[in-house]
């Protein structure tokens, strides 16, 4: 009986040490406040880009403008990362009903900086929109956003109002399809 009962503790042990590993790797973020409601105005980011220059959200007013919190360190959101060049691509310089031409706001949530820029060069992200503040879960624009899982995302019409949020692969295109002004 004792035999059965060391393994029993090794095991609880096992069932811990995994349980802590699952908890850091999809924990609510800490002071997360809810995601932005459609028909809000998106708040402003402003975040080094690739360069050490700060880019801003505000300065793409007037386009439909996708708005994607990433990180490199992250497989659904490298899976969902050729939908996102595929419909950049094909849209960038389309005219909507809710603005001219269409922009990708990536928004990482990594680390490590070597990390993200070889994600995005690895995915060849080509967009010029690339943020990121290296605070993880602790960047004040995801936390600004309710950010609580990635890959997440937000469309922004031309006024900055949101019009939509978590379009993911053909859900994507269709939803940029039907806004193409006629």
């Amino acid at each position: 009986m004792k035999k059965y009962g060391n393994y029993i503790l090794l095991g609880l042990a096992l069932l811990t040490f995994i349980g802590s590993i699952l908890y850091t790797q999809f924990r609510t973020p800490p002071g997360a406040q809810g995601k932005i409601p459609r028909g809000a105005i998106a708040a402003d980011i402003a975040l080094p880009g690739k360069n050490g220059q700060e880019l801003h959200l505000s300065d793409l007013r007037g386009k439909l403008v996708l708005i994607d919190f990433w990180a490199a360190w992250c497989r659904p959101c490298r899976k969902e990362n050729p939908h996102l060049v595929s419909a950049w691509l094909e849209f960038q310089h389309k005219e909507f009903s809710d603005g001219k031409g269409f922009e990708v706001f990536s928004v990482s949530l990594d680390e490590d900086r070597e990390a993200w820029l070889n994600a995005i060069r690895k995915d060849q992200l080509a967009w010029d929109y690339h943020v990121c503040d290296l605070k993880g879960w602790e960047s004040p624009a995801a936390r600004l956003y309710g950010v609580d899982r990635i890959p997440m995302n937000f469309m922004v019409n031309a006024e900055g109002r949101v019009i939509a949020e978590n379009l993911r692969g053909s859900e994507l295109h269709d939803f940029l399809h039907s806004r193409i002004r006629q």
